[in-house]
């Protein structure tokens, strides 16, 4: 598998990783926005954010982007029905759900991308079915083309229909992980015990940021 990450340089890395400098993660878009200034174009380099969206829960009720304010995120895209990797995606993920289970600033999204079969009461069953109980853990049912825009421009996740894949899909198994301000701070295999682990190591360092 393979995540673009774009406006991420060695530099940038670098800065982040760097003994002496106050361990923060990076941030992982950048977008270039153009303005004028004294009758002079000017290029600022700004983070890109995860864009207002309206989709429904697990309970039927609308969601929001607004749902998610005053809390980082982990967001993945999935279907229920997936005979590849969600089972072990969300296996891992319920680890991470468990650790920071009751806390108001962590909160987890994940997107069915099974639009057609993947309907709310059948979402809500899968969630109980791991053990996920209220809205700390919200699965998210929208269009198919509100979905796919969100899982490709803005989380940068793949994902798509195939007939001839297991299942019906083709997706990423990425765990991405969204600030308080919705900026993507880091992306993380799912399938991976190292990588989720790394992913609450990052989450830690995240939060942290958020003290006063």
């Amino acid at each position: 598998m393979r995540l673009i990450l774009a406006g991420l340089s060695l530099s940038t890395l670098f800065l982040f990783s760097c003994k002496e400098q106050p361990k923060r993660l990076p941030f992982l878009q950048l977008e270039q926005i153009e303005r004028v200034v004294d009758g002079k174009t000017v290029i600022d380099s700004v983070f890109r954010t995860i864009p207002a969206f309206k989709l429904f829960n697990q309970d039927s009720t609308v969601v929001t982007e607004k749902d998610f304010d005053g809390a980082i995120y982990v967001a993945d895209f999935f279907f229920t029905s997936c005979p590849t990797i969600c089972p072990t995606m969300h296996r891992n993920l319920m680890k991470v759900y468990e650790k920071y289970k009751g806390n108001p600033e962590v909160k987890f999204a994940s997107h069915t991308i099974d639009v057609k079969y993947d309907t709310p009461s059948r979402m809500k069953a899968y969630a109980e079915k791991l053990g996920v109980k209220g809205t700390q853990w919200e699965y998210l049912w929208g269009s198919r083309d509100e979905i796919y825009a969100l899982a490709e421009r803005n989380y940068l996740v793949s994902a798509q229909e195939d007939q001839k894949a297991p299942g019906g899909f083709i997706h990423q198994g990425y765990l991405v992980l969204v600030d308080k301000e919705k900026r993507i701070r880091g992306a993380y295999d799912g399938t991976l015990d190292t990588e989720v682990k790394q992913l609450m190591t990052d989450m830690d360092v995240l939060l942290k940021e958020y003290e006063k």
